[in-house]
């Protein structure tokens, strides 16, 4: 079984920043193919189903971005998930705004949510989709970017990204990581 987790944070006051991406992300997948992120398991609300006619499970800790490892490795230890079986979707401020990276494996780099996930699986050897969120202008402190709204140019490109993730993901459990990397890394040209 697949494991998707999108990563952000529970609550209102977060749905309409940056920081929230990867939960977006889950909640596209979910719609396109008949899934319901609703039940409680792990720290996390979970939906099982199918992507690409193989099973899925779509996942959007609840323990909030910095703890994010502390929900998925007791999610992934009950349904005997491997970390290969585990594609992590979330914003990165190391990428332009719009730029969609598919990944194997490799670093969390300074991105708290994913220094939490490779630190509890004891692992970075996992497949993720990191989302572009640098606007490329002077900013507030990432923190305070991060957990900032959308301006008005962002929510303008939002489904468009959102969309082009879900893609990813999609293309990751259909025909493998090498796959997905070819087609969305080479066209790595961040929305305009």
């Amino acid at each position: 079984m697949w494991l998707v987790a999108g990563l952000g944070n529970p609550g209102a006051e977060y749905a309409d920043t940056p920081h929230n991406l990867g939960f977006m992300v889950a909640d596209v997948l979910a719609a396109r193919h008949g899934i319901r992120i609703t039940r409680p398991d792990s720290l996390s609300l979970i939906g099982p189903g199918q992507i690409a006619g193989k099973p899925v499970m779509l996942a959007k800790p609840q323990t909030y971005m910095n703890l994010s490892g502390t929900s998925l490795k007791p999610l992934m230890s009950k349904h005997e998930i491997l970390p290969e079986n585990l594609i992590l979707v979330y914003d990165d401020l190391d990428l332009p705004w719009g730029e969609i990276r598919v990944r194997p494996k490799g670093s969390p780099g300074s991105h708290n949510g994913v220094i939490s996930v490779t630190d509890s699986l004891g692992t970075q050897d996992f497949p993720r989709v990191r989302i572009g969120i640098d606007p490329g202008q002077p900013r507030a402190s990432g923190i305070e970017y991060v957990l900032s709204r959308f301006t008005r140019q962002q929510k303008k490109d939002l489904d468009e990204l959102v969309d082009r993730a879900a893609d990813a993901v999609s293309l990751i459990i259909a025909e493998g990581v090498d796959k997905a990397m070819a087609v969305f890394n080479a066209s790595a040209a961040p929305l305009a």
